[in-house]
């Protein structure tokens, strides 16, 4: 679990991160097998897209996400495919965000057992450090002629890939909080999965494609600053996440209101 000074998450936020979890996460498991149990996908009535529970109390169940995936439904209605293939109700959670970065958080209630990720620390990655993406692509490639839905397929539309950690931008990010490029294979649908470390732990969510279409002007910094040209070529084929720091960030803002 990760920390905040000597306090971990459960003592900066209970009302998110909840420290009566009785599943655990199990360190034993492969790193393929944590992300198949605690990834799940969120179905809205226009949309999907992925997610991660990060915290469980009594019976609900809190989920990670990104903001973009939720507003594929402005209604606010919500349903959680969990990793027994099951469909639960699902409501939003608010979330202190001042910033509005693109992450959010949604709930269910379940009696039935489902692992809980644990924290990672995001601080930690350098380059070239294993990391492993997970989520519910929205299509597959049947052929250079045919895409299907995998709405219908239940778990079977989750997707596991590996990669290594190519870009950390410490002093700028790009907005929304998006800073840690990665080499793995992301595909619509997967915004608001795990990306995970080699022990499992939760280090980052997806959110950013490789190779957007409107090149240059999607790496446009938080701060309203371009990249050189060099350096657009590096994060051009990359995978973008947002770091778990800022969720942390976010409880202890949320603390603080």
């Amino acid at each position: 679990m990760g920390k905040i000074g000597n306090k971990t998450l459960l003592d900066v936020n209970k009302s998110i991160i909840y420290s009566n979890a009785p599943t655990p996460q199990n360190d034993n498991l492969p790193v393929a097998e944590i992300a198949r149990q605690v990834t799940v996908r969120i179905l809205a009535k226009s949309g999907s897209g992925s997610g991660v529970i990060v915290a469980r109390k009594g019976k609900t169940y809190t989920v990670l996400t990104c903001q973009h995936v939720l507003d594929v439904d402005k209604g606010g209605q919500y349903s959680i495919l969990a990793s027994d293939g099951k469909i639960h109700t699902a409501r939003l959670k608010p979330i202190s965000n001042p910033k509005t970065n693109d992450l959010a958080l949604v709930q269910f209630d379940s009696q039935i057992d489902y692992q809980v990720v644990k924290l990672g620390n995001s601080n930690l990655l350098t380059r070239d450090a294993p990391v492993f993406a997970a989520g519910f692509p929205n299509y597959h490639t049947v052929n250079q002629d045919e895409i299907e839905d995998t709405r219908s397929w239940g778990t079977k539309a989750f997707r596991f890939t590996e990669g290594k950690v190519s870009m950390v931008l410490k002093n700028q990010s790009l907005p929304n909080g998006y800073s840690l490029g990665y080499t793995n294979d992301v595909q619509v649908g997967m915004s608001g999965g795990p990306v995970l470390n080699s022990k499992g732990e939760l280090i980052g969510i997806n959110g950013r494609l490789k190779y957007p279409i409107q090149g240059i002007e999607v790496f446009t910094f938080a701060d309203g600053s371009k990249p050189s040209q060099a350096m657009f070529e590096q994060m051009e084929p990359l995978s973008w996440a947002i770091p778990i720091v800022i969720f942390r960030q976010l409880a202890e803002d949320s603390l603080q209101t």
